[in-house]
């Protein structure tokens, strides 16, 4: 059973909300990156940490930062495909791909780009 008009409008808006929240900072640590490569090389000594302890927790934090682009590219990519297929068959959006039965519309306004019914560890 096909989602009525307003609901795909609705989903098709959380969805590009959903976008514009996850770009944000992923342009932010890609700015910062390459701001700390630009810096790196002409040895700019600011950011070098006084104590290796220091160095740690920088190190840590860029780990961190860079899992967490990592996780929103990977969102993203899934954002972008849900809008794909909103737009290409908006007849099938919001059908489990596995079992072809409806996605509840509250599971699909929390993560409108689900595929499944099923709750996955990434969600």
């Amino acid at each position: 059973m096909a989602l009525p008009a307003a609901q795909l409008q609705h989903l098709e808006r959380r969805l590009r909300e959903e976008r514009e929240r996850l770009l944000r900072p992923l342009r932010e640590f890609t700015e910062s990156e390459a701001e700390r490569d630009i810096d790196e090389p002409a040895g700019n000594l600011s950011k070098v940490p006084q104590h290796p302890a220091d160095l740690g927790t920088d190190t840590q934090n860029r780990e961190l930062e860079a899992t967490l682009a990592t996780r929103r590219s990977s969102d993203l990519a899934e954002i972008d495909a849900a809008l794909e297929r909103l737009t290409r068959s908006p007849e099938q959006f919001g059908m489990d791909e596995q079992t072809g039965e409806p996605i509840p519309f509250e599971r699909l306004d929390v993560i409108p780009w689900a595929r499944s019914n099923v709750t996955t560890a990434s969600e």
